[in-house]
């Protein structure tokens, strides 16, 4: 794509599922820079901070940008001859279960649709899963148990309408920040509204509510069994539409009554008056929305803990109305995408049935395939542990890495070194994965994509170029089509754009659809190039009206059929996809009348909802109640007494590789920690910032502790996305054991048995460095990058030749002058080292973690140091007479400081409004909102002393 002029592309942010659309403005000089979407209806312009900072990830260091062959430089033919050759060698001597893909949330759904159709349609197999299996499976799973599909049942703006709010495992002031601000916003103008937070620890998302239920561990089956029970026993139960939607009630009620109150208190470890008023609040508001995530689904019990939320609401008939029903949200920004194309290995495209063989004919039939695979595939845990065992023996990892993000971690870069054939297709030249694959194939990244995602509202946007495609790079969809060609099958895989292939997989959902299966796009089965270019978001189901798109006997894709040569729709997208709204009455009655609403085709808030007056996708359209009885989900014993838990962080997402690259984002929380309640601390002999060892059975991690009351007792948390890239020791699922759900094969990365204990260092560090250093001789570091270059945390176990090693972090042979502190006897030591007016590295060594600034020694290296005297300051390393210390970064979006606001607070400024309108800290994505208060609070009972 030639950049010759400014013009501004909508285009969708490739993190989290909310799905936000960007305006990203391409300059004429080719600088890039992004805002939120106004128009588009996920955030209506507002931006995380991660969203806020996309034009800082998308340079091309350290990009894959040719292909390569055991780390040599080749073209795409070699490269793709040898992948094709190998898969098909493979599949002849061992069966075509011995090859696998292992996919990813990340993918566009055109490239999801080709990677599963060549799998499941064309191989054979259903081997092919994703790392959403890590993220949303669970949800999946309870899902189809209940309304025999995977329907998400509301939408977005029911978290503006509804009267009570419960966030359960879901901190979604930090993951899902632009949903937060749209609760927050409805909160403010309807302060009865309620909300209350299920989680083990007190979350910045505590800040909004106003009840905090510190749940045991894996707890939330008891508590949502027993709120079953309790609606039960006080007559809060919808009876007609009991009766007449669903099955099962009397059995479901039955397995809740299992436990009293004491003992549904003793297994969630939250008091009796607290559950009372939790459930006594869920009664009395018909309004419920319960939002979950990842504290639901990664459990060995999630399926379960899934299904005893819908019970509640189809209990209480709270599914599908406006401001009431289950909402699942996911991590990823096409998990749902990769949901609608049989992404995951137990289910076909188009949310039809692997078991089910009308479903299997059909896809066969409609691909004109070889062989649709017969039984479901290896899931994620499982397909890793047939790497390592020998029965996978060639694998194919797309823009993921599993490395960093699968339970037992170190046993899945073990299998994977070990794999006699690796194909990684990546961005990123390094990562801990793409250093182990035979064969690296270089993707197309966010900003050169073209193609479509889909949101946890079940709204699908566009993600468009804005940006020429590096090197030989090129879109995942196009690698695997010219793999599928190689193998032999030219005609099915002949896709000239990703327009034809979403033209295919809309056909596709519609194909012998009647209204039986929910994922219906079918109106968008003849779009073509110029109208998918100009697609606006819509929410699906978005079905032809009920015209049979192919005449008697006629089937797509047979041949070289193109849409062009395909049957025009009573619909004519090319004429409504700016804005038109489709009506859906006709699915009423007959048709099971199963979305409520309107198909939106523009950028209008308004939504469809399902299951309002019942017609499930069972066959009696009923749903089905779940008879769910609490397991005890303990772990811990003698030698593990703790249980850790992992999750996200605000400014960070996966494993790093894109917001790694943002110095903007490594401001807030620099390094990998563990979050250690006081009384365990003590108990451990651990201080604040020390460095501590935490370890499970299958293996161990170096952190910075950081106490803190917000954990529960008895816990530790630890976030999961520092790599070998970027830390020493840091990969936290190789803590976590491979525990799965046993029906939807999620693992259990919330309550791992571990223990803490204190690093016994003689010595921490701190430094910056304009470069990043080629190697790092310590136990324990972590690197992020900062404006103009790198800071550096350290920990040792043993005292170095300090200048030498000042030396190699510098870089030994780099001209310069270097200035030396040295107190030899109190451990102290201060290297700062100048080229002309420039600082190229700072090293600040003590033996208790090194208390200089780091905000302020950061922007040292973007400043002149020409006098001497401020070269001193920094040997020193406090700021000097003029310096401004900011204080750790709090806001992110503006770069604000804790200092900054301390400051602000004693001038007057004694609200968030304030400290907004004061330095528009908290004014953007709002995340950080509720440490300014804290900072505020901290001030107040300062000057109260």
């Amino acid at each position: 794509m030639k950049i010759d002029e400014a013009r501004e592309v909508r285009t969708t942010c490739p993190y989290c599922g909310v799905g936000c659309g960007v305006l990203a403005k391409v300059a004429a000089n080719g600088e890039v820079t992004v805002r939120g979407d106004p128009d588009h209806p996920a955030n209506f312009g507002r931006l995380c901070s991660k969203g806020s900072a996309l034009a800082e990830t998308i340079d091309l260091d350290g990009r894959l940008l040719y292909p390569e062959i055991h780390g040599r430089r080749t073209d795409w033919d070699e490269a793709l001859d040898l992948v094709a050759s190998t898969f098909s060698r493979t599949i002849a001597e061992h069966g075509r279960d011995a090859v696998a893909f292992y996919v990813s949330g990340q993918l566009l759904t055109e490239d999801y649709y080709v990677a599963n159709k060549l799998m499941k349609g064309f191989i054979g197999s259903a081997n092919i899963d994703t790392n959403s299996r890590l993220c949303m499976a669970s949800s999946v799973a309870g899902h189809r148990r209940a309304f025999g599909s995977d329907t998400v049942p509301g939408s977005y703006e029911d978290l503006e309408l509804a009267d009570l709010i419960v966030l359960v495992g879901s901190n979604l002031a930090w993951c899902h920040p632009v949903l937060y601000q749209r609760i927050a916003a409805a909160r403010e103008k309807r302060p009865d509204m309620k909300v209350v937070l299920v989680d083990p620890r007190r979350t910045m998302t505590a800040d909004i509510a106003d009840m905090h239920l510190a749940i045991a561990p894996d707890g939330d089956v008891a508590l949502f069994t027993g709120l079953l029970a309790y609606l039960g026993q006080h007559n809060a139960l919808d009876r007609t539409y009991i009766t007449a939607h669903t099955t099962g009630f009397g059995q479901a009620l039955f397995a809740a009554s299992a436990l009293d109150l004491a003992g549904i208190a003793a297994a969630t470890g939250l008091g009796e008056d607290e559950l009372v008023r939790f459930y006594s609040l869920f009664a009395a508001t018909a309004n419920t929305v319960t939002v979950y995530s990842q504290g639901v689904n990664q459990s060995s019990s999630g399926t379960d803990k899934v299904n005893a939320i819908i019970n509640c609401h189809l209990a209480t008939g709270r599914i599908g109305k406006p401001g009431a029903g289950p909402f699942s949200v996911t991590g990823q920004p096409n998990a749902m995408g990769g949901r609608e194309v049989g992404g995951l290995a137990n289910m076909l495209a188009a949310h039809m049935e692997i078991e089910n063989p009308e479903h299997r004919d059909r896809v066969q039939r409609f691909w004109s395939a070889p062989a649709v695979a017969e039984k479901p595939g290896l899931k994620a845990v499982e397909m890793f542990q047939a790497v390592a065992d020998g029965r996978i023996k060639a694998l194919w990892i797309m823009a993921t890495n599993p490395v960093d993000s699968m339970p037992d971690a170190d046993a899945v870069e073990a299998a994977i070194k070990a794999c006699p054939f690796v194909v990684v297709s990546d961005v990123l030249a390094k990562t801990d994965t793409v250093r182990h694959a035979h064969v690296r194939l270089p993707a197309a990244a966010w900003g050169e994509k073209d193609g479509s995602v889909t949101n946890s509202e079940r709204r699908i946007s566009r993600q468009r170029a804005f940006l020429a495609t590096p090197g030989e790079a090129r879109a995942d969809w196009w690698i695997v089509a010219e793999v599928a060609k190689r193998m032999g099958f030219d005609e099915a895989f002949s896709h000239p754009s990703p327009a034809d292939i979403f033209a295919e997989h809309a056909a596709l959902s519609a194909f012998e659809n009647d209204g039986a299966r929910d994922f219906d796009i079918g109106a968008y089965a003849g779009v073509d190039a110029e109208t998918y270019e100009e697609l606006a978001p819509f929410q699906w189901p978005a079905p032809s009206q009920g015209t049979p798109l192919w005449p008697a006997g006629h089937l797509p894709l047979r041949g070289g059929d193109q849409p062009s040569s395909w049957p025009s729709l009573v619909v004519n997208v090319a004429e409504r996809a700016p804005s038109v709204e489709l009506p859906i009455s006709h699915l009423e009655g007959e048709m099971a009348g199963r979305p409520e609403g309107g198909v939106q085709a523009g950028h209008s808030s308004a939504s469809t909802r399902f299951f309002a007056n019942g017609n499930f996708y069972t066959p009696d359209g009923k749903a089905r109640f779940i008879p769910i009885r609490p397991v005890p989900q303990t772990r811990t014993n003698e030698k593990f007494p703790l249980v850790l838990n992992t999750g996200r962080v605000r400014d960070h997402w996966h494993t790093m590789t894109r917001t790694g690259k943002s110095q903007r984002l490594s401001q807030h929380l620099a390094e990998p920690f563990a979050e250690i309640h006081p009384a365990d601390a003590q108990h451990f002999g651990i201080g604040d910032a020390d460095i501590v060892r935490v370890s499970t059975e299958h293996g161990e991690v170096l952190l910075r502790a950081l106490v803190t009351a917000r954990q529960r007792p008895g816990s530790v948390f630890v976030p999961m996305h520092w790599t070998d890239q970027f830390s020493a020791r840091a990969r936290v699922d190789a803590l976590v054991a491979p525990i799965t759900d046993p029906i939807s094969g999620q693992p259990a990365s919330k309550n791992v048995a571990a223990r803490v204990e204190r690093f016994a260092a003689v010595a921490f560090g701190f430094a910056v460095l304009a470069e990043r250093p080629a190697s790092i001789d310590a136990d324990y570091w972590s690197l992020a990058r900062c404006a103009a270059g790198w800071r550096l945390e350290l920990a040792l176990e043993a005292d170095r030749d300090w200048p030498g090693f000042a030396a190699s972090l510098f870089g030994a042979d780099a001209p310069g002058e270097t200035l030396a502190y040295h107190d030899v006897a109190g451990g102290h030591y201060r290297f700062a080292r100048f080229a002309g007016s420039r600082l190229t590295g700072a090293l600040y060594l003590a033996p208790r973690p090194v208390a200089v600034s780091r905000g302020w020694a950061v922007e040292q290296l973007s400043a002149d140091h020409a006098d001497r005297r401020g070269r001193l300051a920094i040997v020193a390393g406090r700021p000097g007479g003029n310096s401004v210390d900011r204080g750790a970064i709090v806001c992110s979006c503006f770069g604000v400081g804790a200092n900054q606001i301390a400051e602000a607070v004693r001038g007057g400024c004694v609200s968030v409004e304030a400290i907004g309108a004061t330095l528009h800290a908290g004014t953007n994505c709002g995340s950080c909102r509720a440490e300014i208060r804290t900072i505020i609070e901290a001030r107040r009972l300062h000057a109260a002393e």
